[in-house]
């Protein structure tokens, strides 16, 4: 008798994770799925494309469409800059590195942000 119940329970449980697992993945059949995954996409990518035009918004350097690979250069080296001038320690080592002043470095750090990469390009194949 306790063998067959014994056995009689794994059944059962077999059964009930078998169950749970076709509810689990039943969403991902049929021919509605199709239609409703494609759904689903383009709900997405409206909702990843309206996030990324609320960041380009409310952060300047995030670029975006028109922009040149120069103006992505001076962000990314203007970011960088800012990040050497808010970290005290890294400031401290870049002033030993060069064998200056904490304050001339910094100064340096911030002159530098004006224009990091030269002057911007005036010919039309340069601005690409």
């Amino acid at each position: 008798r306790s063998s067959a119940t014994h056995r009689q329970k794994q059944q059962r449980r077999r059964e009930t994770e078998d169950e749970r697992h076709t509810r689990k993945h039943a969403h991902g059949s049929g021919a509605r799925a199709g239609t409703m995954a494609s759904e689903m996409r383009a709900s997405d990518r409206f909702s990843i494309n309206s996030q990324l035009e609320h960041l380009q918004s409310k952060h300047v350097g995030t670029g975006h469409a028109d922009m040149t690979k120069h103006e992505w250069a001076v962000n990314q080296h203007r970011d960088t800059y800012a990040s050497y001038i808010g970290r005290q320690t890294m400031l401290h080592y870049f002033a030993v590195a060069e064998g200056e002043s904490y304050g001339r470095t910094r100064y340096s750090c911030m002159q530098k942000m004006i224009q990091p990469c030269g002057p911007p390009p005036t010919g039309a194949s340069d601005a690409n």
